[in-house]
């Protein structure tokens, strides 16, 4: 047996040398490796370095190559040339040996448990020290038999690659290897007598890259805290070193760290701030730290791996967390292992489970979150949360796709598990009231029930108020109606109660819980349809937010609610609340920060010189009556984060104090009022990245240079006039709309500024004039872009293609020209309106406009386009396919705020155009509108069959054209148009019969073309006015007074296929009458046998139908006798 193991060993080391050559050189070869350099010629230069290769034959000659793996290392005269000796790799252009390479390799590993070492080591040769251009020294695996590492070793400076994996070395580590400072490569692994006492050295050694120094004994003491310095490791290998206590908090300097093995030691890694900061992590293993009962790596990014399997292992566990990690994958069943476990948070993670029968295993547990899991076909889920962990005090999983829960056993009700829950929240799921059954076993411990954005419907359960322990219960987003009377009942300590967003009806004061009055500190109603008045509302004296928005109250607002001194969150917008608002409604309101009365029909009265008690944060008065003269008790008013008092009746000029009051503000809404005067009184206080509103005013002059601060700026539907120069400066802008104002002269030729900021650009209805800057192609976020009504010339800028997020271009009502340009339809994939009406564009339609699939909006009236339209329109993917549209266009951007953050933020767009004859704007309906506008061109040839594929579209304008031939007999698909003008064009033919079958058809112009025969009749043809079929001689019939000459006059072709009843008919119905008749009746009346026959069978199913009724009657008599 021996003699086959030393074959076997043979085998293997033969494998590792052929293993070895084919993997090819390395950076730095002067050759490939290979057998065949004892065969070359002798003759063949010696590039070796002499002192380099006796260094060589000494470090051999320390050796034991039991297996003669270096056979090519010699001084014969063939073997010379060290370079060419196996693991020797040299310089190209100098010769210097620059790596040596033996031991195992990362290939070799597989070979390791019939083979320990490749080489025996009898000593480390000093006589390497000759080798000063070394850069790779791998020696992993050679047995150097309990020596010490050589302090010669620090002499190597060049290197930056050293391995002395599993070498059987024992002692100190040289200081000197301090000196390796080019060192990025070091594993001393698997040498278990090596003694790491002093191992500062390791600082000096800042480019490191990979650190292996497992299986030291650091003699349970903790993890060197230097550590954290190197921050360019990308691999730590510190596993089964007898490490204990915390892992540092110089950890969270190693950013580049992607893999940290502290495998097998006593380490607690418990409140860890450190993870966060290794967004490069993808692999750690901690498995083996048995002795561990916290684990939490909550917010360490493992870039989308799975949980890793070593944590099922950690047997004594009894707090995990590995809350937002970026986890994908399945929940392993091995979590079932961790008995001892009492805290478990997966939240905010990307994971999923098909069932949940590890869970119950856990029967310490007393906190759960598994939030963002999805659970969608774990049906039996309340089982095992519900009914299975006794001693559950906390459970959460919001948004995990829950199921509706099956009903519930009967046993649920005699059992007493998860009596201690407290505090349950499964918002965001897809729950229906039959959750309310599982929840009913614990009325007597929740504290806090979160069951928002689910689908509740019905009336809130009474059992809901035997829930006397409840403080916070969230039952907002779903479909509820109301509450029983005994809903709320007992709900004496209830703090929070959100209902917010539900269909609750009837009167405010039956829904308020009574039982609170003196508790209730919180309380959601808004956007409900509650009626009633505000009059109850004062008994809750410790309410602190109050929100009672868009509902249906009315009447005044009490003025005891100025007594209510706890509020701090008001919110009664969007109601039908009246009356006066004075100081006494605030009298004692000292700790309110947020007021919204909006959009209600309120008048604030205050004296003039009325100090509030309260600092506001949040101020809205919108469509309140607040003027004529500008409020000025805001005045007082310091630290304003949104002011809105738009639409407030304020017909005055902004205070001097105004600007330098509101420096921190973030919002600034004073639009649609009749404020006056210009803006030269801002001072350089203006608050930066603010959003300024202050269109629909009367201010005038020039716009003042500070204003470049602001991140959104509607100053739109005034008189300001001058320049557009301070847009030079500004850098940061998301929103500007300037239109309907006095500016003229040409645009500044600056928006390379805003390239990375501006999405939505609005100047329209001014006079500027001249060319498009070519720099506008530079906003590569715009979104939205509105020239109309200006005087600009000359062709659309070529640069304006990179604007590729644009949804909205609008350049209608100017001069531009040339043909329309083939990049429209090929640069925006995202375009929903397109209109270039009323300029002087000439040119044929290109057909790359039928790439605009998301097209809703498309005008090109009042042009000098000719040519024919393209047949291609079927391709508009938005217009020819039914879905369901927004009410509005809106627009979503992140937008800079104060202090460096940003914000989402969105914005709605409006269109104005020919609507039906008249000129309409549109806004929260622009979604809905789905319009084509081909109107006053110089388009030839037949309206294309294709245009009937646009099944969605709304508005189809093709008059005043030259347009030819019949208007196509599938008009009647078009089955959503509202309005169709086809006038003034040269079509002929008859009106195809399914155009009356449109019947939303409300607007209709056929008139002056070359339109012949009678009007269809239906039920919307006739209804239009005589003028909209004008100028056709040929036609007749309802609502013309002319009639048709002959009302049975024959069909064409075309419209036979339309016409089902014609005299072909009747005869046919006639004679199938007579065949049908006679073939029955006259059989009867002529032949005896079948007309006794047919009298027997009648005379037998009236038997039978006496019997059956007879029985009938009997049983009914009995049953109920």
């Amino acid at each position: 047996m021996k003699g086959d193991g030393r074959c076997l060993k043979l085998f293997l080391a033969l494998s590792i040398l052929f293993l070895q050559n084919v993997k090819g050189g390395e950076v730095g070869h002067s050759h490939n490796h290979s057998h065949s350099h004892s065969l070359r010629d002798a003759k063949v230069t010696v590039r070796c370095i002499e002192r380099e290769r006796q260094a060589l034959l000494a470090f051999k000659r320390g050796l034991v190559d039991e297996f003669n793996l270096l056979s090519t290392w010699g001084s014969e005269a063939e073997k010379q040339d060290c370079c060419r000796w196996e693991g020797v790799y040299c310089s190209n252009q100098t010769g210097h040996v620059i790596q040596l390479h033996l031991g195992y390799s990362f290939l070799d590993e597989m070979f390791q448990p019939a083979f320990e070492y490749s080489f025996q080591g009898k000593m480390i040769s000093p006589k390497l020290i000759e080798l000063q251009h070394l850069q790779y020294l791998h020696l992993a695996s050679i047995d150097f038999n309990e020596s010490q590492i050589p302090d010669f070793i620090g002499s190597l400076t060049n290197l930056r690659y050293l391995s002395f994996h599993s070498c059987h070395l024992v002692g100190q580590i040289p200081s000197s290897f301090g000196n390796l400072t080019q060192l990025q490569y070091l594993d001393l692994s698997y040498n278990y007598q090596l003694q790491p006492e002093n191992l500062n050295w390791l600082v000096a050694l800042s480019s490191l890259t990979d650190l292996g120094l497992a299986s030291f004994d650091f003699n349970w003491s903790q993890i060197p805290d230097f550590i954290g310095s190197l921050t360019n490791l990308r691999n730590l290998k510190l596993s089964s070193c007898n490490l204990v206590g915390p892992i540092p908090s110089s950890f969270g300097n190693l950013t580049q760290l992607q893999h940290l093995d502290l495998a097998n030691n006593q380490l607690q890694p418990e409140n860890l701030n450190w993870p966060p900061a290794l967004s490069s992590l993808t692999d750690l293993d901690l498995s083996g730290n048995n002795q561990n009962t916290v684990l939490d790596l909550a917010s360490i990014d493992f870039n989308g791996s799975q949980i890793p399997d070593f944590i099922g292992s950690l047997a004594n566990l009894r707090y995990l967390s590995l809350s937002s990690c970026n986890l994908v994958g399945q929940i392993p069943s091995l979590f079932g292992n961790l008995t001892q476990l009492q805290h478990l948070d997966l939240s905010g993670n990307h994971l999923q489970a098909e069932n949940l029968n590890w869970l119950p295993a856990l029967s310490s547990l007393t906190y759960l979150d598994l939030s963002g899991a999805n659970l969608s076909t774990v049906f039996d889920w309340p089982e095992a949360v519900l009914n299975k962990l006794p001693k559950l005090e906390e459970l959460t999983l919001v948004n995990c796709s829950l199921p509706p829960p099956p009903p519930p056993p009967p046993t649920l009700y005699k059992t007493n598990s998860s009596t201690s829950l407290a505090y349950v929240d499964l918002s965001d799921n897809h729950l229906t009231s039959s959750i309310f059954l599982w929840l009913s076993n614990y009325s007597t411990s929740l504290v806090a029930l979160g069951l928002s954005n689910n689908h509740l419907s019905g009336f809130i359960p009474n059992f809901i108020g035997n829930m006397s322990s409840l403080v916070d219960l969230d039952l907002s987003d779903n479909q509820i109606k109301g509450a029983n009377p005994n809903s709320f009942a007992r709900l004496c300590n209830l703090q929070t109660l959100q209902l917010q967003r539900n269909h609750l009806s009837g009167q405010l004061s039956q829904l308020l819980p009574r039982c609170a009055q003196n508790s209730l500190e919180e309380l959601y109603l808004s956007n409900n349809v509650l009626a009633g008045s505000l009059n109850n509302l004062t008994s809750f004296s410790s309410l602190e937010v109050l929100h009672l928005s868009a509902n249906q109250l009315s009447g005044k607002i009490p003025e005891s609610v100025g007594q209510m001194s706890q509020l701090y969150d008001i919110d009664f917008s969007m109601n039908s609340l009246e009356g006066v608002v004075s100081e006494t409604h605030f009298s004692k309101l000292s700790k309110l920060e947020y007021l919204d009365l909006s959009s209600n029909s309120l008048v604030l009265n205050f004296s003039s010189n009325w100090v509030p008690p309260f600092q506001l944060r949040y101020i809205n008065l919108t469509s309140c009556k607040v003027g004529p003269l500008f409020p000025k008790w805001l005045q007082t008013q310091k630290h304003f984060s949104l002011l809105d008092i738009s639409n407030a009746g304020i017909s005055d000029s902004l205070p001097s104090w105004f600007w330098s009051n509101f420096r921190s503000a973030d919002i600034i809404n004073l639009s649609q009022n009749l404020i006056r005067g210009i803006l030269t009184n801002l001072t350089a206080e203006f608050p930066f990245y603010a959003e300024l509103h202050l269109s629909s005013n009367q201010i005038e002059g020039p716009i003042p240079s500070i204003l470049s601060q602001a991140s959104y700026l509607d100053l739109s539907n005034n008189n300001i006039s001058g320049s557009l120069s301070f847009l030079c400066a500004s850098a940061d802008m998301s929103y500007l709309n300037l239109s309907s104002n006095s500016f003229s002269g040409e645009l500044p030729d600056c928006w390379s500024h805003l390239e990375n900021n501006l999405v939505m650009l609005d100047l329209s209805n001014n006079a500027f004039s001249g060319k498009i800057p070519m720099t506008i192609g530079s906003l590569f976020q715009m979104q939205t872009l509105k020239l109309r009504s200006n005087r600009f010339v000359g062709e659309l800028p070529s640069s304006l293609k990179n604007c590729t997020s644009l949804e909205v271009i609008d350049l209608g009502d100017n001069k531009l020209s040339g043909p329309i340009p083939t990049w429209l339809g090929v640069s925006f994939n995202n375009l929903v309106i397109l209109m270039l009406s009323s300029n002087h564009f000439n040119g044929s339609m290109p057909s790359q406009l039928c790439h605009l699939t998301r097209i809703q909006i498309m005008d090109f009236s009042v042009n000098n386009i000719s040519g024919s339209i393209p047949k291609c329109l079927n391709n508009l993917t938005t217009l020819a396919q039914k879905g369901n549209p927004s009410l509005s266009s809106r627009h979503s951007y992140t937008r800079l705020m104060g202090n460096n953050t940003a914000a989402s933020a969105n914005y709605e767009d409006d269109a104005s155009f020919i609507w039906k004859g008249r000129m309409q704007t549109y806004k929260s309906t622009l979604g809905l509108v789905k319009r084509i506008d081909l109107s006053s061109n110089r388009l030839t040839g037949e309206i294309p069959s294709e245009i009937t594929h646009l099944v969605e579209l709304v508005s189809l304008n093709l008059s005043r054209n030259r347009l030819t031939g019949q208007i196509t007999p599938e008009i009647g698909n078009l089955q959503s148009l509202d309005s169709l003008d086809l006038s003034r064009n040269q079509i002929d033919g008859r009106i195809p019969t399914s155009l009356a079958r449109i019947d939303r058809l409300s607007f209709l112009d056929l008139s002056y073309n070359n339109l012949s025969g009678k009007i269809p009749t239906g039920t919307q043809l006739q209804s239009f006015d005589p003028l909209d079929y004008a100028e056709n001689p040929q036609l007749c019939g309802p609502p013309l007074k002319k009639m048709c000459a002959d009302q049975n006059e024959p069909l064409s072709n075309e419209e036979d296929k339309d016409e089902f009843i014609t005299l072909g008919f009747y005869i046919s119905m006639g004679i199938g009458f007579a065949a049908g008749f006679w073939g029955v009746c006259g059989t009867l009346i002529f032949n005896r046998s079948w007309r006794y026959a047919y009298l027997k069978f009648l005379n037998g199913l009236n038997d039978w139908l006496y019997v059956k009724i007879a029985l009938s009657k009997r049983q009914l008599k009995l049953a109920y006798a």
